[in-house]
């Protein structure tokens, strides 16, 4: 019997793919969507590095064969090795060192330099990274971020859909879920409080509305987001996590872009727009035009006039 292809996934997230962040906060969003790949190689056998923090995004995932923590048993064992095929999404410095240390045929994605010690691309990668280290071509970009991984591998995108291993609990109880905290990396991507509060304030009485939880435990939260039929939501892992279950969406955007997330026909991104800033999106975590963030700008009269639009009829709190 002919061995299957090995694939070997790195995308532990330390680093955002298609951005130039560097971070020690793992960003839970980046690996759940990265998870779009993994049809490709649904006939191979996929091993996935990944941080031990976002092992519940990809446990019992039947299209992941094998996933290993990323620490010193892992590499060592991963150096003594053959792989078809190597993608590394990461652009930390000592992940690509260790992508270039992996015995493969193939490789994708970002390696090291050993000139200057930083990341750099392999064949095909080079437009991505250009446009991670620039910000004017981040700006200008109307690609989907799925266009850009599936570039990385040599692909094109039909439309791939995330793959969540994790099957909620939860049975569906409330109408909006309010997915209002972001990750200490990037406050400025949060609706203020004061429009949350509004935004009840104009919605009671007509849906039933129940505030983010499990936001200690990822299985949790998977079953928080399950029990709304509807998220509002910042741009954040919880907006990803909606995808994945496939419920419907109001995503709010600030700083961040919206035109590079495909919400699968699930709702609607909310943006600002007509106002006067030279750099929006800025992509910045200090807002050079307003106290808080350009997402303030976002009224709570519009995002109930798109909950109305996606949820038109009121549904049945259970329990």
């Amino acid at each position: 019997m002919k061995p299957k292809h090995k694939v070997l996934i790195i995308k532990v997230g330390y680093s955002e793919t298609l951005t130039s962040d560097i971070s020690n906060i793992t960003s839970y969003g980046d690996v759940l969507r990265s998870t779009v790949l993994l049809p490709l190689y649904k006939d191979a056998h996929v091993t996935w590095l990944v941080d031990e923090r976002s092992l519940p995004i990809l446990k019992n995932n039947n299209l992941i064969h094998r996933i290993l923590i990323y620490n010193l048993t892992s590499v060592l064992q991963l150096q003594s090795e053959h792989f078809d095929t190597v993608i590394n999404l990461e652009k930390v410095p000592g992940l690509c060192a260790l992508s270039d240390s992996i015995n493969a045929w193939r490789r994708y994605g970002f390696r090291f330099d050993v000139r200057t010690g930083e990341a750099e691309a392999y064949d095909g990668t080079h437009i991505v990274l250009d446009i991670c280290r620039d910000i004017e071509k981040k700006r200008k970009s109307k690609a989907y971020w799925q266009e850009g991984l599936f570039e990385m591998v040599g692909a094109e995108w039909n439309k791939e859909e995330y793959s969540l291993g994790y099957k909620p609990k939860s049975k569906q109880r409330y109408d909006i879920g309010f997915n209002y905290q972001v990750g200490n990396k990037w406050p400025l991507k949060a609706w203020p409080d004061k429009s949350w509060k509004e935004l009840e304030k104009l919605v009671k009485g007509k849906y039933s509305v129940s505030w983010q939880e499990g936001t200690n435990n990822i299985e949790e939260y998977f079953d928080w987001i399950n029990s709304c039929r509807l998220l509002i939501t910042n741009d954040s892992f919880g907006m990803h996590a909606a995808i994945a279950l496939k419920k419907k969406i109001v995503a709010l955007f600030g700083p961040t872009h919206a035109s590079e997330n495909y919400l699968y026909n699930l709702g609607v991104a909310i943006y600002p727009k007509n106002f006067d800033c030279p750099q929006f999106p800025c992509r910045l975590d200090k807002c050079i035009k307003f106290d808080h963030s350009c997402i303030a700008l976002i009224k709570p009269e519009q995002v109930l006039k798109e909950v109305e639009s996606l949820l038109p009829k009121r549904g049945k709190k259970i329990g």
